[in-house]
């Protein structure tokens, strides 16, 4: 599909078979619960359809996904009513949550600014350039990112955060 842009069914069938999984996993990460999770996916490949945008590759298709799902998160819980929402019926954790490690609920805890580096480097296997292409980010600052991120995991869950 390099190079054209969004012109009928099967080419959004196309793409959300290959990018659901990556967009759902990383709006996971930054809403915490299943049920906003697949909103925030929805939403994404809503403005997939709504702006048909050309891809010159799949890791350019990619790419964009994960910023538009990762800023459709951000804003959502910049969302004032995010911020006032009663969390008492919060304590049931579903089971999808109960199953969810002790990495990822650490990686889950960390801030936004940390969490995409970390979710694109070690759940997709970007690199830090990459990353930072997507992200229009000094490579230094993705890389900076990562360390800091990498400390923080290791004050979370101990050991050696250079540890892979």
């Amino acid at each position: 599909m390099p190079g054209t842009g969004m012109r009928d069914k099967q080419d959004i069938e196309a793409v959300f078979a290959r990018q659901v999984d990556a967009v759902y996993r990383l709006c996971f990460a930054y809403m915490k619960n299943p049920a906003d999770a697949e909103d925030m996916t929805q939403s994404a490949f809503l403005q997939l359809i709504r702006k048909a945008p050309r891809f010159e590759s799949e890791r350019h298709e990619q790419a964009w996904m994960i910023r538009t799902a990762s800023n459709l998160c951000r804003n959502a819980l910049k969302h004032w009513w995010r911020k006032h929402e009663d969390v008492d019926g919060l304590a049931e954790a579903s089971e999808e949550e109960a199953e969810i490690d002790e990495v990822l609920e650490a990686v889950r805890s960390l801030p936004d600014k940390y969490k995409t580096v970390v979710y694109l480097k070690y759940y997709e296997g970007y690199s830090a350039e990459e990353i930072a292409k997507m992200l229009k980010r000094p490579a230094s600052t993705v890389r900076n990112q990562l360390r800091d991120a990498r400390t923080r995991l290791k004050e979370k869950l101990g050991g050696d955060p250079d540890e892979e």
